[in-house]
């Protein structure tokens, strides 16, 4: 009988070469894991290869807009096999289903299209170092009713589907001859993070301009509706107090509802239930409340996960029961230095833990011992559309805590996206690219009507 050799084992995607390079698998193609590749992929004695069950990578925070229909989304993709090739790393599809700590190993499910086809079979990665980099996902805390009537927003199939829900409900009432009914051209969002805000913003300038075009007398009367619901006592609870009171101020007087204090008890097909009794008609809910890591992480034999589901990480971001497997985005559960709790799940995080590993694991795989990661917190911006932009900027910025609004607040949360990508694609590709949209004559509207 033929016995295999590791190399030959049927099944078995190589990472390594013959020159015997160190074999880095990352799992997961957001902000942190892309940065992270695109960073170690210039490394000749690495072998990196990212591992995503998509083709394709959107910064997270710009989902929104998607949704909205108001990004011009070829602008801003940016496609895993091409982006590979460019940086000299592997990209692979896929979905992490396990892991086998004593051979080094992660296995990796078959993928199946939406058509029902099989693209890629079930196969195992080695590794000499692992990095989990999964991100998270909406956190329905067992509410009824989320998981068959709710939409959310956690990856770039969700915002499409959610457009297409929308476009399609302002298509079927300018087309309707009578009275539209209460949930019609109605949309609540729950969860007044964020994620929710900058949602319900978008949409309100999408609603108004795509139902400006051919409305008929009967929905001239009545535009898009947005509710938001949040449990807390206020709108962007993560925010000064200062800061929730001008975004509310803000959105409620360009017509969005706001209900705050309000617990959902059920989602229905046609609309939220409170759990004070009062319900709310809705054609599309989003539930925009609460993050958690997937659940596989929890399964993951030996290593340590929160009741989140996310990995309990050293301050070196290296997984607490094994030194060879790091987590770092959202997934990773870091205490700060202080003590003071943990460091938050936000964009700015994910991208100074990539920085972190892309500038020390090279010389740590040479036996090199890691320094501890120090998150930076450089504040919170949410932008509210084209009405405004508010935030707080912490002390690493401005040499203490500031408020900031308006067209200064806008600019700085442009940067943010800006550095995102100059990590993937350099500063002087950005800025040229830059420029020549800033030169490019304007276009109109800048909602996708499809």
């Amino acid at each position: 009988m033929t016995r295999h050799t590791p190399a030959t084992l049927p099944g078995r995607d190589q990472t390594s070469d013959s020159a015997g390079r160190h074999r880095v698998v990352i799992i997961g193609g957001g902000a942190a894991g892309l940065e992270l590749a695109t960073q170690l992929g210039r490394h000749e004695r690495l072998s990196v290869t990212l591992v995503d069950k998509a083709r394709s990578h959107i910064w997270k925070p710009k989902l929104h807009e998607i949704a909205a229909g108001s990004m011009n989304m070829g602008r801003h993709e940016v496609g895993y096999l091409a982006h590979a090739r460019d940086h000299r790393f592997v990209y692979r599809m896929g979905e992490m289903t396990g892991l086998d700590r004593e051979s080094r190993e992660v296995a990796i499910a078959p993928f199946v299209d939406g058509e029902g086809e099989q693209i890629t079979p079930a196969r195992t990665f080695p590794y000499d170092t692992l990095v989990l980099a999964v991100g998270s996902q909406s956190n329905d805390f067992g509410t009824p009713g989320v998981k068959e009537h709710a939409l959310k927003l956690e990856c770039l199939s969700d915002a499409a589907r959610f457009n297409r829900k929308l476009m399609n409900a302002c298509f079927r009432a300018q087309a309707q001859e009578g009275v539209l009914a209460a949930a019609q051209l109605r949309v609540c969002i729950i969860g007044a993070g964020a994620t929710g805000v900058e949602l319900a913003a978008e949409l309100l300038r999408t609603g108004r301009e795509v139902l400006a075009y051919g409305a008929s007398v009967s929905t001239t009367n009545k535009g898009l509706e947005i509710h938001l619901v949040e449990a807390a006592d206020r709108i962007l609870p993560a925010l000064p107090p200062r800061l929730s009171a001008a975004a509310h101020k803000l959105l409620t007087k360009q017509g969005i509802s706001v209900h705050v204090g309000a617990k959902v008890a059920r989602v229905h097909q046609n609309g939220v239930e409170l759990s004070d009794g009062e319900l709310l008609p809705a054609e599309i809910t989003v539930w925009a409340a609460g993050v958690r890591a997937p659940d596989f992480l929890r399964s993951l034999p030996g290593l340590e996960a929160n009741r989140i589901n996310q990995l309990v990480v050293r301050p070196t971001l290296q997984t607490t029961n094994d030194p060879r497997v790091f987590a770092i985005g959202d997934c990773a559960a870091c205490a700060k230095p202080d003590g003071q709790g943990f460091v938050p799940p936000r964009a700015q995080a994910a991208h100074q833990q990539a920085a972190f590993l892309a500038r020390h694991l090279p010389t740590h795989v040479e036996g090199r011992p890691l320094p501890n990661y120090t998150y930076r917190d450089f504040g919170s911006l949410v932008s509210l559309g084209s009405y405004s932009t508010v935030g707080n900027l912490m002390g690493g910025v401005v040499g203490k805590s500031m408020f900031v609004e308006g067209v200064f607040a806008k600019l700085m949360y442009l940067s943010m996206y800006k550095m995102h990508e100059a990590a993937l694609h350099g500063w002087r590709r950005v800025t040229l690219e830059t420029l020549a949209r800033c030169l490019e004559p304007s276009s109109g509207s800048r909602v996708k009507l499809h």
